[in-house]
């Protein structure tokens, strides 16, 4: 079957009232971060009653699995459309509808987490429906994995991915509806400038390290580092390694003795491109305490690598990224670009070993009051997950 009438028939098939009414369902499951069994479940429901294989939670903490099941057409390679289950917590102001309402208001459906990413989780499944009541000749395996622990150490997608392969996989962060071909790192360090403790009314013997951890702020956050990269890489992510003091925390709690701190802790987040080494950013993390120490010799820090998520960057020319752009392609009949995004994936930590594409509904800013994707989108983000899909498996 050529494939632009292969793939007309399966976007054809999409039920989009399903879709919709699906994600307004799920913008009602609160699942912020180590709450997302009721989410899972509610998606194990919707493909144990569609008739998908293989249906199951997936063990990763506890209450706290994966939703995961799959198509099976047959011999042929493996599929795998993936996001996240988990949000942040709730944003204060919201006024055009609840946070957890669902509500579809002027061509828009209201619900925290919509875009990071709870309709694109719906968006995939709908999709693997339409190619099924299609009956476009495919072959293979499509798989889903709703995984939870995203915004904590990755440990759904590190457990969904050592248990299953995938020839091709879709990553379903919001992207605007576009491609992106990856994502920055993030690198944590943990400062802890030491400093000498004293009673506050013996000020004059203590050394503060509140005020130490201070001038070391006003460094660190004036750091611009611009590390050697592949043009290719540079052009799609910037040339700026950001460094930022994203936490600060130090002395006793209100109501504590009257004490001088003797240490300060700085939580240093970086934001890395791929290919930009730990090492290189410990370098420039050491170039500005030294500036520190040279201006206050009183100054001193212990330093921790806290925590390590790679960046990710696909190669334009292989099969996944080609894919998507001719999916892309299809459905809107323009060419279209290759983006990258500034925040972090779970492609973290399976990037490596399974080659991935990134698109999904929805865009900055996220996580805000009214937060709200169109249905437009949400139709759109279906149709393209349902000709990549069609694509791939097309025999």
């Amino acid at each position: 079957m050529e494939k632009s009438a292969a793939v007309a028939k399966a976007i054809a098939s999409i039920d989009t009232a399903r879709v919709v009414e699906l994600v307004r369902q799920v913008c009602r499951i609160p699942s912020v971060l180590g709450d997302e069994k009721a989410f899972a479940e509610y998606l194990f429901g919707v493909m144990k009653d569609s008739g998908f294989t293989d249906v199951h939670l997936q063990d990763v903490l506890p209450d706290r699995p994966n939703a995961v099941g799959e198509l099976d057409f047959g011999a042929g390679p493996r599929v795998v459309f993936t996001g996240h289950l988990d949000t942040k917590p709730v944003s204060i102001g919201w006024t055009e509808a609840e946070p957890f309402s669902g509500d579809l208001i002027d061509g828009h459906v209201y619900g925290h987490g919509i875009m990071d990413m709870k309709a694109a989780l719906v968006c995939q499944l709908v999709a693997a429906e339409a190619v099924r009541s299609s009956g476009v000749p495919v072959s293979g395996r499509l798989g889903f994995a709703g995984v939870s622990d995203h915004m904590g150490d990755q440990l759904g997608s590190i457990r969904y991915f050592d248990s299953y392969s995938a020839d091709l996989c879709v990553l379903g962060e919001l992207s605007d509806n576009e491609i992106y071909l990856g994502h920055r790192g993030r690198y944590y360090f943990d400062i802890t400038a030491q400093g000498l403790s004293a009673h506050t009314c013996h000020k004059p013997l203590a050394v503060n390290a509140n005020m130490l951890a201070a001038k070391a702020i006003i460094e660190l956050d004036a750091s611009r580092l611009t590390p050697e990269l592949e043009p290719w890489v540079r052009d799609l992510f910037g040339e700026e390694t950001y460094m930022a003091p994203g936490r600060v925390y130090g002395g006793l709690p209100p109501g504590g003795p009257s004490m001088i701190p003797d240490e300060c802790v700085i939580r240093l987040d970086c934001r890395p491109q791929p290919g930009v080494s730990v090492e290189t950013v410990r370098a420039e993390l050491d170039r500005c305490l030294d500036n520190v120490a040279r201006v206050d010799p009183r100054f001193r820090a212990r330093i921790e690598l806290a925590d390590v998520k790679s960046g990710y960057v696909a190669d334009p020319e292989t099969t996944v990224v080609q894919t998507m752009v001719e999916a892309v392609r299809e459905v809107r009949g323009t060419e279209p670009p290759l983006k990258a995004a500034g925040w972090l994936g779970d492609t973290a930590s399976f990037g490596d070993k399974i080659p991935t594409v990134i698109f999904g509904p929805g865009g900055e800013p996220v996580y805000c009051p009214n937060e709200r994707l169109s249905v437009d989108d949400i139709v759109e983000a279906t149709q393209v997950y349902t000709a990549f899909a069609t694509l791939a498996l097309l025999s």
